[in-house]
């Protein structure tokens, strides 16, 4: 009975001790610091390309709606959709019976036209003008002898062989010819004026309209075979061989994809440092490619509902791998940073829609240390820090999320990433 007893005091007092222990345990526990095992990159001094990163759509250099001019039955197409085509390849070609009945007897009419003009010009009192062209003849001819006459007499008066009075005959012979002479002549004028005056006026201006009825009918019937204005591509195809040809509804759309311009949406706060002719790149959504051109449009108006800044990127696509519509995205250069602080784009955390943000570092004692930072546009997984970050600091790569500030942290990595 003793024993028991005995046993029944030791037992309490046994179970106090464990309790005491366990609670030194715990707290000896709580008082030890959490490691956390990250990975690091050390921050690079570096010269970068500074960029900026835009959504872009693909189109083409040219493009046409090609529609008819007149309203015909299709009879043939010269091209379908899908097909490369040249500048002024025939894509259609329409009825033109009907023009070219009209042309022929158009052509007839001008045929006859000109005939009336010919006869108006040539047949207007006929037999005056012939008389006074006679007259200018006789009394040209009779000036001549008279004047050759007065010439001799002039060298015989000289020699002594005639007398003066002789000499006056001839003189006044001579006067009266060249008077004759200019009769004819004003005659004759007046005959042909009224010959090719007001009738030779209303026939050329018939004759003339006879020639545009002609060429109004030549160019419907040019109109009827439907070229392309450009090379390039048929993208779309609204008819076929049967169907009316109406000149409000496009029959083809051509596209030159010879170059592709890829029109991008930067942002306004980004377009300031976009100049033309600077470098671009086209990242398109339906091939792993980039595509290099230059910036040939940046829009000096700000999109009021986008508050973006139109941009196109002009590519050389002379093997038609880039096609219409196309989604993808652009990054252009807008100049050069000596020497900048850069780290891996893993190690920034970013603020919502901005490119501030925060980057986790090792300090003293291997404790995580919480900076924030500024930085420009990624360029090739590594982000420019321009301001928060020196060179040579340790940010954390892989671990930081989360993670506390003033925690202890084990590295991995060789520090270089």
């Amino acid at each position: 009975m003793k024993r028991s007893h005995r046993l029944k005091k030791i037992v309490p007092v046994l179970g106090i001790a464990f309790l005491l222990n366990c609670g030194k345990h715990a707290e000896e526990e709580q008082k030890a610091d959490p490691v956390v095992a990250v990975k690091v990159a050390t921050a690079e001094e570096q010269d970068i390309r500074l960029t900026v990163h835009a959504p872009a759509t693909v189109f083409p250099r040219e493009q046409a709606n090609v529609a008819s001019r007149i309203t015909a039955p299709i009879i043939a197409l010269g091209a379908k959709k899908g097909d490369r085509v040249a500048a002024g390849q025939v894509l259609a070609r329409l009825d033109n019976r009907d023009l070219l009945a009209q042309r022929r007897e158009l052509a007839a009419a001008v045929g006859d036209a000109e005939a009336s003009m010919e006869k108006t010009r040539l047949g207007t009192v006929p037999a005056d003008l012939e008389r006074a062209r006679g007259q200018v003849a006789t009394t040209q001819a009779a000036l001549n002898q008279a004047e050759k006459f007065l010439e001799r007499r002039k060298q015989l008066f000289e020699q002594g062989a005639i007398p003066n009075r002789d000499l006056l005959i001839s003189q006044t012979e001579l006067a009266t010819a060249r008077a004759n002479f200019d009769v004819a002549q004003r005659n004759l004028s007046l005959l042909e004026k009224q010959s090719t005056g007001r009738d030779i006026e209303i026939a050329q201006s018939r004759l003339e309209q006879a020639k545009g009825r002609l060429a109004g009918v030549d160019a419907q019937i040019a109109f009827s075979e439907l070229k392309s204005p450009f090379g390039g591509f048929i993208t779309e195809q609204f008819v076929f061989p049967g169907d009316m040809a109406q000149p409000s509804t496009p029959m083809f759309t051509v596209a030159d994809l010879d170059v592709a311009v890829a029109r991008a949406q930067v942002p306004e706060a980004d377009a300031g440092g976009v100049r033309r002719g600077a470098l671009c790149e086209l990242r398109p959504s339906d091939q792993n490619k980039i595509f290099s051109g230059r910036v040939s449009v940046v829009n000096q108006a700000v999109d009021p509902a986008r508050r973006t800044v139109e941009v196109w990127c002009e590519i050389p696509n002379p093997k038609g791998e880039l096609r219409a519509q196309v989604f993808g995205s652009v990054e252009i250069s807008t100049g050069r940073l000596a020497k900048a602080v850069t780290v891996p784009v893993a190690a920034v955390q970013f603020d919502e829609g901005a490119r501030s943000g925060f980057v986790m570092t090792v300090g003293e004692e291997k404790k995580a240390k919480k900076k924030q930072v500024e930085t420009g546009t990624p360029v090739n997984g590594r982000a420019a820090v321009l301001k928060g970050l020196d060179a040579g600091e340790m940010v954390i790569v892989e671990g930081a999320y989360g993670l506390a500030e003033g925690t202890k942290v084990t590295s991995a990595g060789d520090g270089k990433k």
